[in-house]
């Protein structure tokens, strides 16, 4: 999944104002494709055991 320059430039503006620090377009799309990695991992739906509800 491609980020596009909204996401970025938002991704950047977040970082700067968390940690004080500006970082290049470059490093915000690779930081935001790994936090949307980390997030398809553990974002996931838990099943429904066939026991319940019965």
């Amino acid at each position: 999944m491609q980020l596009d320059n909204e996401a970025i430039k938002a991704f950047q503006e977040a970082y700067k104002k968390d940690f004080g620090k500006e970082i290049s377009a470059e490093e915000a799309e690779a930081m935001g494709q790994r936090l949307i990695s980390l997030f398809s991992v553990i974002y996931k739906p838990i099943p429904k055991l066939e026991s319940e509800g019965s």
